[in-house]
């Protein structure tokens, strides 16, 4: 087996990627300190053609130089958008007929693995801040909350691995859906 070289490996131009058909999933960050972790959801967010980023918050907003460091680039293809309330985001969206999900650990959580997403549904996945999680007014606004089974002795992930896990399993579940 070989590995393949970057010009084998077929990627879209950013313009290809601007007018491509998106993944109706957008991101929603809620005071994510960790620059890195914003660029890496970023990155996240370009491999699966996320519809846009909210950056809400704290969480700060491209240019700058550690975004740019996780996110090689994909600033500059994924739409995003910055607002200071995450809550008028929430809000916004639901006004749009996206169903908010908060991706915490809640009471009538339902466990990735069981989530079954709805055909012609756009969702917004809400990730929160490192060590305070979702804030606790987004998660009871929202349309429902996703856990991520977890089996051994923490119970955390880090943001931006969260992103990864919780984007790939809906991503996957509505191509399925196609």
């Amino acid at each position: 087996m070989r590995k393949l070289k970057n010009s084998e490996l077929d990627r879209l131009s950013v313009e290809e990627f601007k007018t491509s058909e998106k993944t109706p999933l957008i991101i929603v960050l809620d005071n994510i300190r960790s620059l890195n972790n914003i660029g890496s959801v970023f990155r996240t967010s370009d491999a699966f053609l996320v519809e846009k980023i909210y950056l809400c918050g704290i969480t700060a907003t491209p240019p700058h130089k550690d975004i740019h460091k996780t996110a090689l680039g994909s600033t500059d293809t994924v739409t995003w958008e910055y607002a200071k309330d995450t809550m008028e985001v929430v809000e916004k969206l639901q006004a749009e007929n996206v169903k908010v999900v908060s991706i915490e650990q809640a009471e009538n959580a339902v466990m990735l693995n069981d989530f079954t997403p709805e055909a012609n549904t756009r969702y917004a996945l809400v990730f929160g801040n490192e060590v305070k999680g979702v804030a606790q007014k987004v998660v009871s606004a929202s349309d429902m909350v996703l856990e991520i089974p977890q089996y051994g002795t923490k119970h955390s992930l880090n943001i931006s691995v969260s992103c990864g896990v919780v984007v790939w399993d809906v991503f996957s579940k509505l191509k399925a859906l196609k």
